[in-house]
């Protein structure tokens, strides 16, 4: 059984149908279906042609925009706003869409859907096919953009971050930057499919909505453009992050250097003085350590003075 089914009258109001036909009296019939509903696929193959039958059934799917006979091939993503999922693991949704009908699949729940299936409950459905994919495309693309938009909040956080040198690298950086690349991965052919939608010639998308989906296909762009600037913005935050992590390694690294350079001599000093063999100079004399301990002092002192004249200091 599908998950909802409604006749569309042009006015906007809805009724329940009681039969399995693919259309229906009203001014288009829309089914949407679960992919696990194991009657789907023996329906879908009784109702449509292979090709778009096939597209429907399909278990991996890209976004995607084809027109078959007088109907359209659209395969779309929307951020995942489920419980327990992360958003950038985009949901896939398959349609098939004719002047009087549409079919939309979906494995989990997409809630620009779910919102157009409120809408019809309270017979405020969308007048027409076109209608229903503008309200579609349109509810899955403001959930996108307010997602890049959660996204591009924590990079201006990271960024002003950079100002304080102390501050080590964010430890969710890494996973901010596979968000992008995820979400990029369906965003970037989805856009190509929203264009591809914008420009086809079908008579089921007059031009006033034709006008729509271009507005919506030239959103997807620039959300695919603004997730590119974050993607280097983050890179370029990383890098930085990793030059004042290795400048303070050298720094470091320096200083120890520096010390070793002034001890060395000294450490060789205490050790050759500290042989137990006869013949030590100053053995004898009550004044020898004191004379040592302010000959090491003065080794250090020409040591520090010698690094300052040649710049290493």
């Amino acid at each position: 059984m599908p998950i909802c089914v409604f006749d569309v009258a042009a006015d906007g109001t809805t009724s329940v149908p009681t039969d399995r036909n693919l259309t229906g009296p009203g001014r288009y019939r829309w089914w949407h279906y679960d992919m696990t509903d194991p009657d789907f696929a023996d329906w879908v193959h009784q109702h449509l042609p292979s090709i778009p039958a096939g597209a429907l059934l399909q278990s991996e799917t890209r976004p995607r925009c084809d027109r078959f006979n007088d109907g359209l091939i659209l395969n779309l993503r929307g951020i995942n706003m489920n419980t327990g999922s992360q958003a950038d693991e985009m949901i896939s949704l398959r349609m098939w869409a004719a002047d009087d009908v549409i079919i939309t699949v979906r494995r989990r729940k997409v809630f620009a859907i779910d919102l157009i299936r409120q809408r019809c409950g309270a017979d405020r459905a969308p007048l027409t096919t076109a209608a229903f994919l503008e309200t579609l495309i349109a509810g899955l693309t403001d959930r996108v953009e307010t997602h890049i938009d959660t996204i591009e909040k924590l990079t201006d956080h990271y960024e002003t971050d950079l100002e304080d040198l102390t501050t080590p690298p964010p430890r969710d950086l890494p996973e901010t930057r596979r968000s992008i690349i995820r979400l990029r991965r369906y965003l970037e052919p989805q856009r190509t499919a929203l264009a591809k939608l914008a420009a086809v010639d079908i008579p089921i998308l007059p031009e006033p909505n034709a006008l729509q989906l271009r507005e919506l296909a030239n959103r997807s762009t620039i959300a695919v453009e603004e997730l590119d600037e974050l993607r280097d913005r983050l890179i370029s935050v990383q890098d930085e992050h990793d030059t004042n992590v290795a400048q303070r390694q050298a720094r470091h690294s320096y200083v120890l250097s520096v010390a070793a350079a002034i001890f060395l001599p000294l450490s060789f000093i205490t050790g050759l003085f500290g042989v137990n063999l006869n013949g030590m100079i100053g053995a004898e004399s009550p004044y020898a350590f004191a004379v040592l301990c302010l000959s090491m002092v003065a080794l250090a002192v020409g040591m520090v003075a010698v690094l300052r004249w040649v710049r290493w200091l």
